[in-house]
């Protein structure tokens, strides 16, 4: 499903115009079978966002390879990148909601570029949404809505495809005990039919309460996979 074979990420954009890039990963190689989950833990800085932005094609590794869905990410064209980012669901840290769309429609989203029939869309964005606890407000706008529940939103969008691989960048930062609870028992419930799932964090109390193989990161090296 996902494996990263030797992968080193070095950004493009330097302070200094001639600089060398800093290398931010080096040496990445793990293996996620279809239908694992994975926690993906480490100090702030360590390369976490880093690592999730390469396994959803937001970034392209400066050597080494990726594989996702058995298909080797760097060999193919722009319009297959497209189609293959449509099987995973994104949880950013920053949300990345449409500010000129409601909770609905920013939901709905996904399913839209699917190009699925809105008699689908109907149904399966309003069970989301009540999943999440939002059913009454679907019709506001991000700016209305508190941090918390943007990042309801957010989980919402990246689930309601039920997609073969969901990744989310510490998905219960702006949540309370309560909805960060709920929220890992969707997560775990899509895991369980199927979906692959790897889930950046902080909070080891939730690692603990879900017991799942982990990968460490520290200094943009993996340094514990198991």
């Amino acid at each position: 499903m996902v494996r990263f074979d030797d992968v080193w990420l070095r950004y493009r954009q330097t302070a200094r115009p001639g600089d060398a890039a800093p290398e931010v990963l080096r040496g990445i190689s793990f293996e996620i079978p279809a239908g694992g989950f994975r926690w993906l833990t480490g100090p702030s800085g360590a390369g976490k966002t880093s690592l999730l932005k390469l396994m959803y094609l937001a970034e392209h590794p400066a050597r080494g390879r990726i594989d996702i869905f058995g298909t080797h990410a760097a060999r193919i064209s722009r319009r297959d990148a497209a189609l293959l980012r449509r099987r995973i669901g994104v949880v950013y840290q920053d949300f990345r909601l449409l500010p000129h769309l409601n909770a609905y429609d920013n939901v709905a989203l996904p399913m839209r570029l699917a190009r699925r029939n809105e008699t689908q869309v109907h149904a399966d964005v309003t069970e989301i949404l009540h999943w999440v606890g939002l059913e009454a407000r679907l019709q506001a706008k991000p700016d209305e809505l508190s941090g918390g529940e943007q990042q309801r939103i957010a989980i919402a969008r990246a689930v309601v495809s039920r997609p073969k691989l969901l990744v989310a960048d510490e998905p219960t930062g702006n949540l309370d005990d309560d909805q960060a609870q709920r929220l890992m028992l969707l997560i775990t419930a899509l895991n369980k039919l199927g979906t692959t799932v790897v889930v950046a964090t902080h909070n080891m109390e939730l690692v603990r309460r879900y017991p799942a193989p982990r990968l460490g990161m520290d200094n943009g090296r993996l340094v514990h996979d198991g």
